[in-house]
């Protein structure tokens, strides 16, 4: 007999009504969390933006903007509680199948230096640094640089 294999939690667009829960796992992710405009400024201006849902629980969301054959990826997080199950893995994998739909060619993305398990997996998705941007993201003291990535993506078949 074999063990019944978990359904993988449904990737879907994120709609408006979303965002209490989405602000939820900002703010109990992030010390610096997205403002709930900064989010309806992204739905506004079309990027791609997704959440990761299991039985109607937000799990986590990801956020893409594409143009010019380039695409950044703006924001990728898992809830707290659900994190190091590779939901984070699935997310950036979506956004990278978006940007491949959008023709983009290579993807950049910031990160903190001090989160060595978001590099970790951008690194194995195939990113590598690039360079860095000074004083990037507000910390308790001063600013923190980010680290900037980038992938190139295989062009489309």
């Amino acid at each position: 007999m074999s063990a019944a294999v978990a359904p993988l939690p449904r990737l879907r667009a994120l709609h408006a009504c979303d965002l209490p829960a989405l602000l939820n796992i900002e703010n109990a992710a992030y010390e610096f969390p997205w403002s709930e405009g900064i989010f309806r400024d992204c739905l506004a201006a079309g990027y791609d933006c997704w959440v990761l849902e299991d039985g109607g629980e937000l799990l986590g969301y990801g956020v893409l903007s594409a143009a010019a054959g380039e695409a950044h990826i703006l924001n990728v997080c898992v809830a707290p509680s659900h994190q190091g199950r590779g939901l984070g893995r699935l997310l950036v994998r979506r956004l990278l199948d978006l940007a491949r739909w959008h023709r983009a060619t290579q993807v950049f993305l910031e990160v903190r230096p001090s989160n060595p398990n978001a590099i970790a997996l951008y690194l194995s998705e195939g990113f590598n640094e690039i360079g860095q941007r000074k004083g990037y993201y507000p910390a308790r003291v001063g600013r923190e640089d980010a680290l900037v990535m980038a992938v190139e993506l295989a062009p489309p078949r």
